[in-house]
């Protein structure tokens, strides 16, 4: 399929084009035969018990009390974060790390990414965009300074991760019972019973724009800090892609209209246009060469002044 998108200045129809050359091509983007509604099938009675018993954790703890917590304890004020590592080596301590939230598959998250990247750059875009389906879950490092309690141990496979992954939502105002999954679940977040956070605009004003909007803490939001911390040169386009990939609340069901600014929307096709190929090349017979990929994707990380040693 050929990229429709040539340069980095934002256009709002020419994304709009992209993203519907991109939905009537699926199959083009699609390493295996499943069907569209056969990919993220949440159902209680038959979506694996440990991915439930994930959502059900997430939605009970991730409150407003429990993000600002986190964005205290992973903080990078002055720049500088926990340790330093290069991306090769957060890459090798993720090597073991599987997803929880995952209903589709088990499968680590570098071949993951390299899968995302790889169906990026086969498609035409940009290497920003390539470069952004590379870092983009990265964020799930989180594990090695987490604890069980915060819904971050990646070290026990049945360890807690509902503040690492997982479809995140809006904190601090009702959560939307028609664009979640397992909303039976949310009535056990404290937060929907108490009266400062569950009215439709919560803490927030009418079209305060979703810059101003806090998620329910993960890799995404750590994943964002990081890069903007270590002064990455990905355009704001990838990095509202890395940011907001995994509210399917709003880019998938629509959710939070009354809370978003109009130039909201085109992050929106933006975010649409990425996880098409976060989704569709998930695939445990997608096979990628590692080490033939590699250099590639180190020339990538060096031109956005990501190489070397990073603040994590």
């Amino acid at each position: 399929m050929a990229s429709l998108l040539q340069a980095q200045e934002p256009n709002l129809e020419k994304i709009k084009a992209i993203h519907t050359e991109v939905e009537s091509a699926s199959s083009a983007i699609k390493t295996n035969d499943k069907a569209d509604e056969e990919f993220r099938t949440y159902d209680a009675e038959k979506t694996t018990e440990r991915v439930v018993e994930h959502y059900r954790l997430m939605r009970s703890k991730q409150t407003v009390e429990f993000v600002e917590r986190m964005e205290e304890k992973y903080t990078f004020e002055g720049g500088v974060g926990r340790t330093q590592m290069t991306i090769e080596e957060a890459f090798e301590e993720l090597e073991n790390y599987v997803d929880a939230s995952d209903p589709d598959l088990d499968l680590p998250n570098k071949i993951h990414l390299l899968q995302t990247a790889e169906g990026i750059r086969k498609a035409g875009h940009p290497e920003w965009i390539q470069l952004t389906g590379l870092l983009h879950d990265m964020g799930k490092i989180m594990f090695l300074w987490g604890t069980g309690e915060d819904g971050q141990d990646g070290y026990d496979p049945n360890g807690h991760q509902w503040a690492l992954g997982g479809d995140t939502f809006v904190v601090g105002c009702k959560i939307p019972d028609e664009a979640v999954v397992f909303p039976e679940f949310n009535t056990l977040n404290p937060d929907e019973h108490d009266t400062r956070y569950n009215t439709k605009c919560g803490i927030y004003e009418e079209h305060c724009g979703l810059d101003n909007l806090k998620m329910a803490w993960g890799h995404d939001e750590y994943m964002y800090r990081m890069l903007v911390a270590n002064k990455a040169l990905i355009p704001k386009e990838g990095l509202d892609m890395v940011r907001y990939h995994s509210c399917y609340p709003w880019h998938d069901k629509g959710a939070y209209k009354h809370l978003l600014k109009p130039e909201d929307e085109e992050t929106l096709e933006w975010v649409k246009l990425f996880n098409q190929f976060d989704l569709y090349t998930k695939d445990q017979d997608n096979v990628v060469d590692e080490v033939e990929l590699w250099p590639y994707y180190k020339g990538l990380l060096n031109k956005y002044g990501l190489g070397g040693k990073l603040w994590w």
